[in-house]
């Protein structure tokens, strides 16, 4: 078969009546390779070919027009489909001569082992007017299809439309649509009706949604098209037109439309209850009329998981649960026995529903009356009674092999009962929820692991002894951010001395808290070592390369990675000289507010991060007056919400500069005034106001090279510890004395000095030129030396020795009885 014209499917032109006038129908039987298999004596009428020259042989022979395969085989898979075609095409005759006919090719059926289809044709000319052809037409159209006058009274219908609206023809006839349905948007489809008469421009697939007298419990979708009808001189005579119920096509739009919205709706936070309530909110009145999601209590838990949540362990049928999301058409919920937060005991528990493996429960028509509710669950059965409740869904709530809960949903004022297809939106909306509810039961339990894991490595209190008045703020980031990595820190060191730190690692969780954690303990274990700030942090420095190597080696993926980078500020401040040493290692600079109320940032030498290695890091030098403030702080304090760091700066300055609480509110005040909404990242703020060590605290002397010397030294300093009112220390602080000072004068490289310190410790200094470190000895019973910084470290609470640009100093400390201990 050759390709039709590009008119095909049109109607005739020549008049209405073309149409049906059947009485020059010609046919035949072609397969499915185009072959005529079959030839009428109306078709050797109409093309003058008798069937012994056409049986048999292709049918393109017959036809006048350009081959075009293409449409050959649109036409052709259109009728094994189950459709039909029509269209014009130009046949040639016996004698040559071209003519025009109207084609329709039937659905294909089978004859033998292939497809054949029936080819019927008339001339174009030819006219329909049979009667009876039009009505069969009409009345077996799967299209509701009716006609109106112009005042819109119904003037004929097919039987197809009466089953559709309920109406009998009878009853229709004569009377306008808003007469007999008017709760099917009749005066919007009267309105098209009206426009389409006015403009003569016709109205297709008009969409919607009403009932109908054949089914007035349930609500339909329609699809309408209205045209004119005209006479001969162009004047309107009415209107046609023709409904089609596509429910199911609305039904399925409105179910996705439904989900896709749900998946903006539910799961906005990482909240495990607010993510149950925007279940509930969503589903009322969109599906149901109540909505109860409850959760088990482990879910709801911050501590473990629950043994038996996984399919892995045992579980009990029915454990407890508790209401996590209410919703209802009726404000306040009446209908629910237990509230949000309550223990919830859900209505279906009778029909032993066992919660992690069964399927949902579909229960279209809730009895109160029933034996089940009556005997077992009488308050429920009073329940379903007074507000109505007909129908019920229950779907379990898993995700990931997890049970989580379960939710329920109930119509009660909607009059549908719940059916199959609303079991399959239900768990849809379910099971995205779950998803939601599972991340967000995780994400809190790790945040909250995160958040104790970090307190628990923070200083659980902070002390700056003699040297400073200390006070600490510490906000985590919000929950979408996570928990930073940011820590701070005071340590006691010798000679009155205090070190502050405070550092910030990059990243957020777990890995950022335990990272923090081996840093803040490394850095307590260098300052132990009486390190000065750039050679702790160049230590450091090495540490976390070290630590980023070994992960490296260990093929840790750059997620999983615990060292990504850190920040750190460590400062020692002497009471004594009042002088403050800083290095920073990529950390914003300290802010200093002098007594006056001026405030200024020290310039130091920024150094590179912690953990790129290859650059020095180099320390400052800064005088301190008394009641000094010094505020150490992470850049999530002065970036704020415009990331402006150099604003937040000069706004934390001015609050410390013009504060006059004391410490512990003014460090709360400041972190709520430059931090007042969440943010994603961790604050910490350490202030520090600085004291001085009073003159009479501090004594010292010059020691000759000279070994005759240490008596009159001993003398002197049993003479100032007694004069401090200290003399159940005299006598260790002789012998103290006296092996520190012998030891240099043998050893040690001059000058060398002599210091007693009185704070809340005892603390006696000998300072040489030497950078020789003393060691420690255990001598032999036979040695006649090398007991005497074994005897130090018996007598004293606690000994060492520290470096200075001129040498070092060896000390030793004596708890005073009395003074406030020292952590």
């Amino acid at each position: 078969m050759e390709s039709p014209r590009k008119d095909e499917g049109a109607s005739g032109s020549t008049g209405p009546d073309d149409l049906f006038d059947a009485s020059a129908d010609a046919a035949a039987v072609v397969d499915a390779a185009g072959v005529v298999v079959g030839w009428t004596r109306g078709a050797e009428e109409l093309c003058g070919y008798p069937a012994h020259e056409v049986v048999g042989r292709s049918a393109a022979r017959l036809l006048a027009m350009p081959e075009d395969p293409a449409r050959v085989a649109g036409i052709a898979a259109r009728c094994r489909a189950g459709n039909g075609w029509s269209g014009l095409i130009t046949v040639r005759r016996r004698d040559g001569r071209p003519f025009d006919v109207r084609l329709r090719v039937s659905a294909s059926f089978r004859v033998g082992d292939g497809d054949c289809f029936l080819v019927s044709a008339h001339e174009q000319r030819t006219r329909w007017s049979s009667q009876s052809v039009l009505d069969a037409f009409l009345t077996r159209s799967p299209l509701g299809m009716a006609v109106v006058d112009p005042e819109l009274r119904y003037v004929w219908l097919n039987d197809t439309l009466e089953g559709i609206g309920g109406v009998p023809r009878e009853e229709r006839i004569g009377r306008r649509l808003s007469e007999l349905l008017p709760g099917l948007e009749a005066e919007t489809l009267e309105g098209l009706m009206r426009k389409v008469l006015a403009t003569g421009v016709p109205v297709t697939d008009y969409e919607y949604v009403g009932w109908s007298w054949a089914d007035p419990h349930r609500r339909h979708a329609y699809s309408s098209s209205f045209f004119p009808l005209v006479d001969a001189d162009g004047t309107g005579t009415g209107v046609c037109y023709m409904v089609l119920d596509v429910t199911e096509r609305w039904t399925a739009r409105r179910l996705l439309s439904l989900v896709n919205e749900a998946g903006t709706r539910i799961g906005t936070t990482l909240d495990v209850m607010r993510t149950a309530q925007e279940l509930a909110d969503f589903a009322v009145p969109r599906f149901a009329d109540f909505v109860m999601v409850d959760l088990l209590e482990p879910v709801l838990s911050t501590e473990g998981h629950g043994a038996w949540l996984s399919d892995a362990g045992p579980a009990p049928a029915w454990p407890t649960m508790r209401r996590a999301g209410l919703s209802s058409v009726r404000a306040g919920a009446p209908e629910a026995v237990a509230r949000v937060g309550e223990e919830a005991d859900f209505l279906t528990r009778p029909h032993g529903m066992n919660l992690r493996i069964d399927e949902p429960l579909l229960m279209p028509v809730l009895d109160p009356s029933d034996e089940m509710w009556a005997v077992q669950e009488p308050g429920r059965a009073r329940t379903i009674r007074e507000f109505g409740l007909h129908s019920l869904i229950a779907v379990p709530m898993r995700a990931r092999d997890t049970t989580l809960g379960l939710t329920t949903f109930i119509r009660s004022d909607n009059p549908v009962s719940f059916g199959p297809d609303d079991v399959l939106l239900a768990e849809e909306l379910v099971a995205r929820a779950a998803v939601c509810v599972d991340n967000a039961r995780r994400y809190t339990r790790e945040h909250a692991a995160a958040v104790t894991l970090q307190r628990s490595l923070l200083p659980p209190a902070l002390a700056g002894g003699t040297a400073v008045e200390v006070a600490s703020s510490y906000l985590p980031a919000d929950p979408s951010g996570g928990v930073g990595g940011d820590w701070f820190d005071v340590i006691p060191l010798s000679g009155a001395r205090v070190g502050l730190v405070v550092g910030d690692v990059v990243g957020h969780g777990i890995p950022a808290a335990a990272s923090m954690g081996r840093l803040r303990t490394a850095v307590q274990t260098l300052a132990d070592m009486e390190l000065p700030p750039d050679e702790l942090l160049a230590h450091l420095d090495d540490l976390v390369l070290r630590l980023t190597d070994e992960e490296a080696t260990a093929g840790e993926a750059p997620s999983n990675a615990t060292f990504t980078g850190a920040t750190c500020l460590y400062a020692v401040y002497d009471p004594v000289t009042r002088c403050c040493r800083l290095a920073r290692a990529g950390h914003p600079p300290p802010v200093v507010v002098d007594p006056d109320g001026h405030h200024w940032y020290p310039e130091i030498p920024a150094g590179p991060p912690l953990g790129l290695g290859g650059m020095a890091f180099e320390a400052t030098e800064i005088e301190l007056a008394e009641n000094s403030l010094l505020g150490l702080y992470t850049n999530g304090l002065i970036e704020g919400g415009d990331q402006d760091v150099e604003r937040g700066m000069a706004r934390l300055g001015e609050i410390l500069a013009g504060a006059e609480e004391d410490l512990a509110t003014l460090c709360t005040s400041v972190v709520r005034h430059l931090v007042p909404v969440p943010q994603p990242d961790d604050v910490a703020l350490l202030l520090a106001r600085t004291r001085a060590l009073d003159a009479d605290h501090v004594v010292s002397w010059e020691v000759p090279v000279d070994p005759a010397a240490v008596a009159d030294l001993r003398t002197r300093a049993t003479r100032q510890v007694e004069e401090w009112g200290l003399p159940e220390l005299a006598v260790t602080t002789e012998l103290l004395v006296s092996e520190l000072v012998t030891n240099a004068i043998r050893y040690a490289t001059p000058p060398i000095r002599l210091r007693l310190l009185r704070d809340s410790r005892l603390t006696c200094e000998v300072t040489d030129a030497s950078s020789t470190a003393p060691r420690l000895r255990h001598a032999r019973s036979t040695d006649e030396g090398g007991r005497g910084l074994f005897l130090v470290a018996q007598l004293a609470l606690r000994w060492g020795a520290r470096y200075t640009d001129e040498g070092k100093v060896i000390w030793a400390e004596q708890e005073i009885p009395g003074a406030p201990a020292v952590p």
